[in-house]
């Protein structure tokens, strides 16, 4: 039952952070544009810029929750790897609750009136030469914010599950890191050789 709604809040972020990983391909293919039309063409947009930092602004608002669902998040692991099951879970409970959970729900209840505010008003960019509208972006704030209380709240779950069981709950994966996928066929290797 638990990995079942564990798993089904990681496959909500996962699909949020599906969709909107696609901002890169239109952040790749705008800034290509803007190059070629710059250095090639002489003759630069004026909406590129703003594209850029609309795009990598949704891409990190909204892919927080994913990156946390698949334990990517940066941290210090030279010695937590180290540490028995149990003890990390009761290190990143801790760190959830003091300094997680304090940030993410200011972000989500500053976030809506920020977000609510900019749409009130139909904010545009005073960076942009053209006006380009910024109330969607700072609307995803509370949203992505909201996601990732709610991953938080699986991952806080898991926390509590390996400090009860002694092991981590399985995650859901789509991706994995070429260093672990060596890892992964080194040992397969490893235990075909030693099955010989």
């Amino acid at each position: 039952m638990l990995n079942r709604f564990l798993y089904g809040i990681d496959q909500l972020s996962r699909m949020v952070g599906h969709a909107f990983a696609w901002c890169i391909l239109i952040l790749t293919f705008g800034t290509s544009y803007e190059v070629f039309m710059r250095y090639v063409m002489d003759n630069p947009t004026s909406w590129a810029f703003d594209m850029s930092y609309l795009m990598y602004g949704a891409l990190f608002f909204m892919a927080g929750a994913y990156t946390l669902s698949r334990n990517g998040h940066v941290r210090g692991d030279f010695i937590y790897r180290l540490w028995p099951p149990r003890v990390q879970a009761g290190v990143e409970l801790s760190l959830y609750i003091l300094f997680f959970y304090p940030g993410v729900l200011a972000l989500v209840f500053a976030g809506w009136s920020y977000g609510a505010e900019s749409f009130r008003l139909r904010e545009v960019s005073v960076n942009s030469p053209i006006g380009i509208p910024v109330w969607q972006l700072k609307l995803l704030i509370p949203f992505g914010a909201g996601l990732l209380a709610l991953q938080g709240l699986a991952e806080v779950l898991r926390c509590i599950a390996c400090l009860r069981d002694g092991h981590w709950p399985p995650r859901l994966h789509d991706v994995e890191e070429l260093e672990t996928v060596i890892k992964h066929q080194h040992e397969a290797e490893t235990q075909q050789q030693s099955a010989r």
